[in-house]
């Protein structure tokens, strides 16, 4: 089976509206997509949930919300709110999800 893991870095709602789309579009057709959360991204999870943005739910329920950078959270003062989202927080890479953990479970990288 195909992997592939978004690492989102923009914190662009639009530009993770497209990331959104390709993932759960990806799921639906039998690969299996996750999305880690890290830069400025880590960000849009509060106005994402607040509005209850239906892509971002839709992801959510389907579970392909792997992680949220616990660094990036912290260092841009989200860390509190994210830790409420019921998504994981990580940090094996200096306080950031590492790629190589990904790669070594044999997921192909997209960063967006």
């Amino acid at each position: 089976m195909r992997k592939i893991a978004f690492f989102a870095f923009r914190g662009n709602e639009m530009c993770f509206a497209h990331l959104l789309l390709n993932a759960i579009d990806l799921d639906s057709k039998g690969i299996k997509a996750l999305i880690v959360m890290e830069g400025e991204a880590v960000q849009l999870l509060k106005p994402l949930e607040e509005s209850k943005n239906p892509l971002y739910l839709k992801a959510k329920e389907k579970g392909l919300f792997d992680c949220i950078c616990r660094a990036c959270s912290a260092k841009l003062g989200c860390l509190e709110f994210n830790e409420t989202t019921g998504i994981p927080l990580k940090g094996d890479l200096q306080g950031h999800p590492s790629m190589e953990h990904y790669i070594a479970q044999g997921y192909e990288i997209i960063t967006l």
